[in-house]
């Protein structure tokens, strides 16, 4: 016993001096900030490429309605029900659920004033309400004075996304984007749904 307890000093030193625990150490130190910017880089990169296809469901379903010839009639609600669900189907590999596309056709006065002449939700979408200014366009904006004494088509996409992994976004996050197009058949000529009767002159009275 006595040899053992005179021996516990020279232990104490030895492991004073002894480094193979220290690698181990430094390595438990920085564990927790190599996961955080493992998980961290991984659900951001998921979330830009969920925020790009938001923007394009925004862009295409746009896109879609703005190729309508007026000549041809107006869009039949199947035909537009038929655009939303192509366009919603961009955001694969996500889940559908969630997203929310709202299209209008807004009415751009010579002063840069605009209004709302139709406008149809889908997948839980708000439609706006009908003869009301339509805010997002702002006066200063390019695509307002582009479409001034005319009509423009504007698309409204936003979608809740939650990260899989969930270990740095732990809430759901609001992505949302605005597209605008003018009327590939003429901005002056209003496209017209199959529940609406717009005048000849809608977009310039």
């Amino acid at each position: 016993m006595r040899t053992l307890l005179q021996r516990l000093p020279l232990v104490a030193r030895n492991l004073g001096r002894g480094e193979e625990g220290t690698a181990a150490v430094e390595f438990a130190l920085i564990m927790p900030f190599l996961l955080l910017l493992y998980f961290g880089s991984m659900e951001a990169s998921a979330l830009f490429t969920a925020d790009k296809r938001v923007d394009s469901i925004s862009a295409t379903i746009g896109d879609l309605v703005s190729q309508w010839n007026p000549k041809d009639g107006k869009i039949p609600t199947a035909a537009l029900n038929d655009y939303f669900a192509a366009s919603t189907g961009l955001i694969n590999p996500y889940p559908p659920t969630g997203v929310k596309i709202v299209v209008s056709l807004v009415e751009v006065k010579a002063n840069g004033t605009k209004k709302v002449l139709w406008s149809q939700g889908y997948g839980g979408g708000t439609a706006r309400t009908v003869n009301q200014p339509y805010v997002p366009l702002t006066a200063s904006s390019q695509m307002n004075q582009m479409a001034r004494g005319g009509c423009v088509v504007a698309s409204e996409t936003s979608y809740s996304y939650l990260p899989i992994a969930g270990q740095v976004f732990t809430t759901a996050l609001n992505l949302a984007h605005t597209n605008y197009f003018l009327p590939r058949y003429g901005a002056t000529y209003p496209i017209d749904l199959e529940t609406t009767s717009l005048a000849a002159n809608a977009c310039t009275a």
